[in-house]
This record gives structure tokens, C-alpha cells and sequence, in this order.
């Protein structure tokens, strides 16, 4: 459901208003800012709100969480004034962008090579398919997704702006102020730049190149700008109809302009050109929008994510291993915290979610504005009981080798009677999901060792504990039997610590080891609780095999 539609099921409560006027919540305090923009003057009709997109490779979840976020801005805006100020998101595409290189996730390389510096949408696609062009595909892979999500947005392209129209206006004032433009620009640039620098880019008649040369001429009552071509003859342009574009940081400033944008988040990358992009949309007569600028994500390396290297995640690859609403938590937190976003991220991120969606109701209204799962629903979060943790599935995977769906089940089912894949459909999603992340992921990189001398006394000690429980004995009673066991051994002693009796505490090195050999991990849930949803007697099983050597064979 979309956001705009969620806020009319919203039931704008007294208690909800008052909450929101002091939440502390990053998108309220975004909100709050737009709504002192307009304290004085009043609201337009419309208050724009607007995210980017480079579509020079994949889109990559980067691109996703601008517009998620922007959205979380959009409907903390929509409670402060209670619905009655009208908003847009608009999506925007910079695909008119020339291809200054080949990205190195495109199938065939060569493919693209005669194309380069051409506007992204004449660029064939290399990918195939019914789309005109590379950036017509980019394009769509982006909003296959946000219409996936529910997301209310309107797309928009800078092809289609530029040609149409939409620009003409902002283009002929810039050509008109061009030197206010070259004044601020010159000073941001090094001395063998300036000499050449133009903030116009126009589009050869001859190569369909985007061209980055010197104006020789630039004419205010026409509308043009003179220059030579690539193959030396001089061409006059008009600025209007697509058939000049103007240079990225200038571009900024004229959209602002043009479209009356009110809030534009972007990356730190951004950062230092903000105060450009903010002069020259004052240039042209517009009023600079309000910012909100993010740290970036960085790969498995510590490198920044990007498009064109195709780094980091895909929207797909983490929707293979994981629900949407987990995407969404990932975005939510810490917008302005460099995070990694790579594969061992998703676990956490999934169980995160449904704990918050767990506590929401427990909440009062200034700790729901506060919990994540209120802004990634826009304020009508689920109802939904997660009897099974996401990491504790994957454990259960491991230790079980399941490759279905229904031997996970069966093991489930007897954790938690009653609970089937009809009554607990996400949890069904996420059984589905922990398969697939197990073997991609985890699999992949187990290694099991063989159990020492004290080891393997203490995983003897531990069968005979277990087998003295009752069968039906919870997670709790399982761990404390686990304790009892490891505290009866000084290397998992933990003395600065105090256990219940008074003596020393157990270390985590004793659920380390057990997670080392039984599972060929360093590390998992709670054990006991583990056990509870695995069995005692296949948990038992599974430590005998581990003594017999059969785990460390079989890895």
C-alpha cells in the first residue's frame, strides 16, 4: 500500500500529534524542517519532494533507499500537517547523462564501446529485451522495483524533461545569466578546467556524442550556444528541445529551479557541492530545497558502493535471501552511519525487524514513532508473531541439512504446536529464505573441528544432561543445563564474571566450541533455544556424531 494511501487509514489521533510534534525520529526532524520553510509564506500547492538516480549501471539498493527515505520524510511530513498539504515525490532519472565508461556488470563489454559518451538512452541495451535503450532498461529495473514495494512516486527522465520542454524555461534563463553561472562554477575548479569549462553540454550533430567543449558564443536573445563539433566545424545549437544538456552540478541547481523541489536527500559524495548546487538554483530564480545528506554504503571491502562496478548488493540478490521489510529496516537506521551492505548483513537485519514489530504494540505513541516499523509501513504496521527467529532457522538448516521447505517444518511444528505454514505465512517466507541463504552462504564457508580431550568430556557431559531432561523442556531449562555442564570446566570459567551459585560465571568460549564442532560455525543463537527447536535427542545424536569424527568427515 502506498504511502499517501496508508495516511488516509491513519487515524490522526490527539495522542498520535502530540507524539509526532516531539518525536526525535529522523524523518520527523526532516519533516519539521519543510514545515518551517513555509511558517511564513504559506504552503504552495504542491510540496515536492525528489531523489535522483544515475542510471549509468544496475540500479543498486543505494538507489532503493533514497527513495525509501525520502518516502519516511514524505509521511512524517503528511502527519505534521495532518493531510492538508498536498506533496509529490518525483523520481528523477538522469539518463540523458552521456556514458563516460563501461560498467563492468553489462554482459558484453564491446557491445558497448562505440557508444561511449552518448546520452544513456541512445545507448543500445546490452541486456536485450523489448527495451529502446541501456538507460530505458536501467530505468525500468528501478521502478519494477519501487511499484514492488508500493511505493506512490511519479517517475520523471531528464531525456524526456530536456526534449519536451520542461527545462526550456530554467535553459533560457541560464543562458541569460550564464555569467553569474561561470562565477560560480570558476572558483570550484582547477586552472587547466576553467580555461575550457562550459555549463552547457551540447549533444553533436554529428556523433550524438555529449560533448565536453568551450562555448565560443553564447547568445541570450536566441538561446544558443556556438561551439566546434568533433570534427571541427562550428555548430550553433539552441539550448532548448534536448538538444544541450547542462553539466552535473549546474543540472542540480537548474532542476531545483525549474520543478520547485523541496527536499532532496544524497550521498556525503554530494556534500561539498551542495552549497554549488544551492547557488546556482538561487541563480536561476529558485529557492534551494531543503537537504538531507547520508553516508554512504560500502562493500564486503570498505569500498563506497557503485553502480557502474556493480559492488556491494543488488535490490534482487537481497530480496532472494530476505523480505522487503528487512531492505527497509537496513535503510531506516543510522542514515547518517557509513554501514556495509553485504551478504552477512541480512540475518541481523531480518531478526531486527520482526523484534520491532514485535514491541510496537507494547509501545506508547512516542516509542511506535520511534520504532522503525512505523515509518517503513507509514504508520499501520503489520500485526505479526515470528515464533522462530531467522538466525535460529538457518542453525536448524545446518544442523538438519534440509533442502525443503517441510522438514524444516516438522521440527518447527513440534516447537511451537499449532503454528503451520497456513497460520504463519511469513514465517513460511522466511523457512524459504533461510534454505536459500544457507546453502549460498553458509554452507560454503563451514568448517568443522574435531573436539580435544576436555572437549570431548565436556560434549559427553553434555548427552547425559540432556538426556536427564524431559523432552519437553523449554529453551531456558536447556540453556542452564548447557551452563551447568561448561561451568564443571576451568578453560570455560569466566571469573570476573558470577554465576547463580556464586562461583564463577561460564565464558562464551564454551557455546563457541559447541557451535565449532556441532555446527562448523563460530557463532549462533541461543543455544538452549536452539536445542529446543532441534530436538534433544537429534541434538544428542548430533554431538555423538561429532565424537565419532563423522562431521569433520562429511564437511
Amino acid at each position: 500500500m502506498s504511502a499517501a494511501a496508508q495516511l488516509y487509514d491513519l487515524e490522526l489521533t490527539p495522542e498520535l500529534r502530540e507524539a509526532a510534534a516531539k518525536s526525535k525520529a529522523w524523518p520527523f526532524e526532516e519533516a519539521r524542517k519543510i514545515v518551517k520553510r513555509y511558517e511564513k509564506t504559506g504552503y504552495p500547492e504542491m510540496v515536492l519532494f525528489e531523489t535522483g538516480y544515475g542510471p549509468s549501471g544496475l540500479p543498486h539498493i543505494g538507489t532503493f533507499g533514497e527513495v525509501a527515505r525520502t518516502t519516511m520524510v514524505r509521511h512524517a511530513f503528511h502527519v505534521l500537517t495532518e493531510g492538508a498539504v498536498a506533496t509529490n515525490l518525483l523520481c528523477f532519472s538522469d539518463d540523458m547523462d552521456g556514458m563516460r565508461k563501461i560498467p563492468d556488470n553489462v554482459p558484453d563489454r564491446a557491445f558497448l564501446e562505440p557508444h561511449l559518451h552518448k546520452p544513456l538512452t541512445v545507448v543500445p541495451n546490452p541486456f536485450g529485451g523489448d527495451y529502446e535503450s541501456f538507460g530505458h532498461h536501467n530505468n525500468a529495473m528501478l521502478r519494477r522495483f519501487l511499484d514492488t514495494f508500493g511505493f506512490e512516486y511519479e517517475f520523471a527522465s531528464a531525456t524526456d524533461y530536456y526534449r519536451t520542454g520542461r527545462f526550456d524555461e530554467a535553459l533560457l534563463r541560464a543562458v541569460e545569466r550564464y555569467d553569474d553561472i561561470m562565477a560560480v562554477m570558476l572558483p570550484t575548479l582547477g586552472e587547466e578546467r576553467r580555461a575550457t569549462y562550459s555549463p552547457f553540454l551540447p549533444i553533436s550533430p554529428t556523433t550524438g556524442r555529449v560533448l565536453y567543449v568551450p562555448m565560443k558564443h553564447v547568445d541570450a536573445k536566441e538561446g544558443t550556444v556556438t561551439f566546434d563539433d568533433e570534427d571541427g566545424s562550428e555548430v550553433t545549437l539552441p539550448v532548448t528541445g534536448g538538444h544541450v544538456k547542462m553539466q552535473w552540478k549546474p543540472d542540480f541547481g537548474m532542476r531545483w529551479a525549474a520543478l520547485g523541489v523541496d527536499f532532496e536527500m544524497f550521498g556525503k559524495d554530494h556534500g561539498p557541492n551542495a552549497p554549488v548546487y544551492d547557488r546556482i538554483c538561487k541563480v536561476l530564480g529558485g529557492r534551494a530545497p531543503e537537504h538531507y545528506i547520508y553516508e554512504l554504503f560500502l562493500d564486503q571491502n570498505g569500498e563506497k558502493i557503485s553502480k557502474s562496478k556493480g559492488n556491494g548488493l543488488t535490490i534482487d540478490e537481497w530480496l532472494t535471501y530476505a523480505p522487503t521489510e528487512s531492505l527497509a529496516l537496513y535503510m531506516f537506521q543510522k542514515p547518517r552511519t557509513a554501514k556495509r551492505l553485504y551478504f552477512d548483513v541480512i540475518p541481523k537485519a531480518v531478526d531486527e525487524y520482526f523484534a520491532f514489530s514485535s514491541a510496537y504494540d507494547r509501545q506508547d505513541w512516542q516509542g511506535r514513532l520511534n520504532n522503525p516499523v512505523w515509518h517503513i509501513h507509514s504508520g499501520t504496521p503489520p500485526k505479526m508473531d515470528m515464533p522462530v527467529p531467522f538466525a535460529m532457522l538457518l542453525n536448524l538448516v545446518s544442523a538438519s541439512n534440509a533442502h525443503d521447505k517441510g522438514v524444516l517444518w516438522g521440527f518447527i511444528s513440534r516447537y511451537a504446536p499449532g503454528v503451520t505454514p497456513q497460520s504463519h505465512p511469513k514465517l513460511d517466507e522466511l523457512v524459504g529464505y533461510a534454505i536459500r541463504y544457507f546453502e549460498d552462504f553458509v554452507k560454503p564457508g563451514k568448517s568443522f573441528r574435531a573436539p580435544d580431550e576436555t572437549e570431548r568430556e565436556a560434549l559427553e557431559k553434555l548427552v547425559v544432561a540432556f538426556e536427564a531432561l524431559p523432552r519437553d523442556a523449554d529453551g531456558a531449562a536447556i540453556q542452564d543445563a548447557a551452563l551447568d555442564v561448561g561451568r564443571g570446566f576451568d578453560r570455560y570459567q569466566d571469573p570476573k564474571k558470577t554465576g547463580p551459585d556464586g562461583g564463577p560465571a561460564v565464558s562464551g568460549d564454551w557455546f563457541q566450541m559447541l557451535y565449532q564442532v556441532l555446527l562448523g560455525q563460530d557463532r549462533g543463537p541461543r543455544f538452549g533455544s536452539f536445542v529446543a527447536l532441534y530436538g534433544l535427542d537429534e541434538t544428542a545424536a548430533l554431538i555423538r556424531q561429532a565424537l565419532k569424527g563423522e562431521l569433520v568427515a562429511s564437511a
